[in-house]
């Protein structure tokens, strides 16, 4: 394990205080022990084998599963301490997990918080990820996922577009405009809605920029350019001001982000006092009802 994270024996040597040779000896019975070679070793690098791939990632969850262990022993009962690493997409982590944040660690003095904000999936155990709040059809099957929430997605467009290109009235009218996707996506060009028989339609649209951030997206409908697919949790202030307009309500859009958020995390995190206490904060902010689905207050 420390030779991969140092990147050499030499390193992992003077990170364990040892001697260089000793650790070439332990790579060397370990190799002797599986019949395999862990690394390719040359005069200017070292890099895992795919036997080593292997073992290292197996190596991993096996640490993992020992410092589990001492937290499950040692923290059990106690209150919420220490580093707390959470992950989320980009656009919903920034709107609705980073405000958590203050109230969290007012409520328990001895939790600090690290939010990690990426539209890239995360290796919970490579990555240090306590908790990961994924929207997905498919959650990580090592991993324990709790669902949190529904997601709804509608078609939108600002009204003065549709005055001035036509309101779509069949999906395959979308084709005649401009449809903005996100580049994620794997099926960006191609739009699937399902009718309310539950029968599936395939609509091939395009449009002549593209964009990586639901932001970015979103600020290109705004601005009169065309259409897009946006998650409700985005869009619904300007729903429901009237800055923009659903278009095609009989059809459901399907994206291969699926239709629910989820809480995921690793099963040796499952008992420890600061993820409990994460969760219980998830669930008390989107149930029963989410906050971008809440009505506004009224203005006194």
């Amino acid at each position: 394990m420390k030779v991969v994270e140092a990147g050499s024996m030499a390193a992992a040597a003077r990170r364990l205080d040892c001697t260089r040779a000793q650790i070439s000896k332990q790579i060397g019975e370990l190799e002797r022990a599986f019949g395999v070679r862990l690394f390719e070793r040359s005069t200017r690098r070292l890099s895992l084998t795919p036997s080593g791939e292997i073992f290292h990632q197996h190596a991993l969850r096996a640490l993992e599963a020992i410092q589990s262990t001492e937290i499950a022993v040692k923290n059990q009962g106690d209150a919420p301490r220490g580093l707390l690493r959470i992950s989320a997409s980009i656009t919903f982590g920034r709107m609705y997990i980073a405000p958590l944040f203050p109230r969290i660690v007012a409520r328990y003095p001895e939790l600090s918080c690290e939010l990690v904000l990426t539209d890239q999936l995360v290796d919970l155990v490579d990555d240090n990820i306590d908790l990961a709040l994924r929207m997905t059809k498919a959650p990580p099957e090592d991993a324990v996922a709790r669902k949190l929430v529904s997601l709804q997605r509608v078609i939108v467009g600002t009204p003065a577009y549709l005055a001035s290109h036509g309101e779509p009235a069949t999906p395959q009218e979308l084709a005649e405009h401009q449809c903005f996707s996100y580049l994620p996506t794997a099926d960006g060009r191609i739009w699937r809605l399902q009718d309310h028989n539950g029968e599936e339609i395939s609509v091939p649209v395009s449009s002549k920029f593209h964009f990586n951030s639901v932001d970015c997206v979103h600020d290109a409908v705004l601005g009169g350019h065309g259409l897009a697919i946006l998650p409700t949790y985005v869009c619904r202030p300007e729903l429901a001001q009237g800055r923009l307009q659903t278009i095609l309500d009989d059809y459901q859009p399907i994206t291969r982000l699926g239709q629910f958020l989820y809480a995921c995390y690793t099963p040796s995190r499952s008992r420890a006092p600061k993820v409990r206490a994460f969760l219980a904060e998830l669930e008390s902010e989107f149930d029963p009802v989410p906050p971008w689905e809440r009505p506004e207050p009224a203005a006194r």
